[in-house]
């Protein structure tokens, strides 16, 4: 392709990527309503202020993570997944740094995993995982092996990021912390499920829907908080 033609269709999804990114950025009232639905009912500016920063980690990245993967997997629910779990992970590796803005509290009881998702979810993760694996690698389908696998690791990467990022304090914290684990390991079980399913059949669709089924019971927001210390 000429290169005046690659830099006309890079200029182009340049542009369709900052107008996705600043239909998505989030504010305060997107911070609070993310709060609230896990489990913060009346959080304070501080709390909202996390949440927004929270969001803004993730969704920086969502634009330009979609227009560059689609032609790499060339599967518009793949390339979703695999999206927001990549965006997923760069924002907890950013996470990581110690926060210099607001004084960080200790956590007085040492967390686990389970203290973030359902023994239940880390589970079926493990069985999705190993299901498609096993399904993958009899049927030679290296490609969908490899999806598998890598949204397999990288979701529990994330799900430990998320259990060891440096502490803020209070409730904000803790609610992030689930939410990001929880998306993490439910978009890994769909991604195991979508990539070890039957190709182009009935079979596919259910196992489609029944990896939708278990995000969404694993991604459910939760009401009430685990104990915050």
């Amino acid at each position: 392709m000429p290169w005046d033609n690659v830099l006309a269709v890079a200029l182009l999804m340049g542009l369709v990527g900052l107008a996705i990114l600043i239909v998505l950025w989030p504010g305060e009232k997107q911070g609070r309503r993310l709060l609230k639905r896990w489990g913060v009912p009346d959080p304070d500016d501080a709390d909202v202020a996390l949440a927004v920063r929270y969001l803004k980690r993730r969704r920086f990245w969502y634009p330009w993570l979609f227009l560059a993967i689609p032609p790499l997997l060339d599967r518009t629910a793949g390339s979703l997944f695999t999206t927001l779990m990549l965006g997923g992970l760069i924002a907890e590796l950013l996470a990581q740094r110690p926060s210099r803005g607001r004084r960080r509290e200790a956590v007085l009881a040492r967390r686990t995993l389970a203290d973030l998702v359902p023994v239940w979810a880390l589970g079926l993760s493990v069985l999705a995982a190993a299901a498609s694996v096993v399904t993958l690698v009899v049927a030679g389908r290296w490609t969908s092996l490899a999806v598998a696998a890598g949204a397999f690791v990288v979701a529990w990467a994330i799900a430990l990021l998320a259990l060891r990022r440096p502490a803020v304090g209070g409730r904000a914290d803790l609610a992030l912390r689930c939410r990001s684990a929880r998306v993490a390991i439910g978009l890994g079980i769909a991604t195991c499920a979508a990539a070890g399913g039957p190709v182009q059949s009935f079979g596919a669709f259910v196992t489609v829907v029944l990896g939708l089924v278990v995000f969404l019971a694993v991604v459910a927001p939760v009401k009430r908080l685990p104990a915050a210390a």
